[in-house]
């Protein structure tokens, strides 16, 4: 997706290209295919979600077409993590590769560990004790989290950049996106993120399932697959983008 004199314009493909992604299904199954995938282009050359629609099917509203609803859907599903996950932007990852992606990003560390060792700051820590194992059930509004970790304007700075790096470092992931609830029981308003923790899609174990690996060859796993996926992406890009 690109800003071209003030126009969003999104990059795609027609629908009788052999490379179109129809269905949300077929978004689900390529992904699985590749591992990993972006939301919006970027500058490896086609991969992306965006790159493999087509573009008037973007905030049509259609589920059956629509790209940008796909993405719920498919974080509702809890069978691919979604989240910021690529240069701080979002995207997809696969059951199969995220206990890699997770190994690599954490560096061995779950975020107790992190924090105890003083590798991350304490506002970090105020969003993630509403995911650690105790609560390891927890989903919970975007909005509410913020309030209730204690952001905001008499409080800590930085929450949507604080929510983005723990997404980045897998600790945290998209796993919806709901309308909010008011007194009364009535949805209203537009649909608002839910986070959770990959642990809580997919259980400890998996996650934590190549912790026994070096995080440098993780690293060397996803480079690898890149380059067989998409051997046009150069060393550059990929530690741009996957790094």
């Amino acid at each position: 997706m690109g800003n071209v004199s003030g126009e969003w314009i999104i990059y795609g493909v027609e629908w009788d290209d052999p490379e179109c992604i129809h269905t949300v299904d077929e978004a689900i199954a390529y992904i699985n295919e590749v591992g990993f995938l972006p939301l919006f282009k970027n500058d490896i050359p086609g991969f992306s979600l965006e790159e493999r629609t087509v573009p008037e099917f973007w905030w049509s509203d259609d589920p059956e077409k629509d790209p940008w609803m796909w993405r719920a859907i498919i974080a509702r599903k809890h069978d691919i993590i979604y989240g910021k996950f690529f240069a701080k932007k979002a995207g997809f990852i696969s059951r199969k590769w995220f206990p890699v992606f997770a190994n690599y990003r954490r560096d061995g560390y779950d975020f107790d560990a992190l924090f105890e060792d003083e590798k991350a700051p304490y506002k970090h820590k105020k969003i993630m004790d509403f995911f650690m194992e105790e609560n390891q059930d927890s989903e919970i509004f975007s909005n509410l989290l913020k309030v209730q970790a204690g952001f905001g304007k008499d409080g800590e700075k930085g929450f949507d950049g604080a929510v983005t790096s723990l997404m980045m470092q897998t600790y945290l992931c998209n796993c919806d996106f709901r309308k909010r609830v008011n007194k009364n029981g009535k949805e209203y308003g537009w649909d608002v993120a839910v986070y959770s923790s990959p642990e809580h899609i997919y259980g400890y174990d998996h996650i934590a399932s190549r912790y026994q690996d070096d995080p440098q060859d993780s690293w060397k796993q996803i480079v690898q697959h890149m380059r067989e996926i998409y051997p046009i992406a150069t060393e550059r890009q990929i530690r741009k983008i996957l790094k």
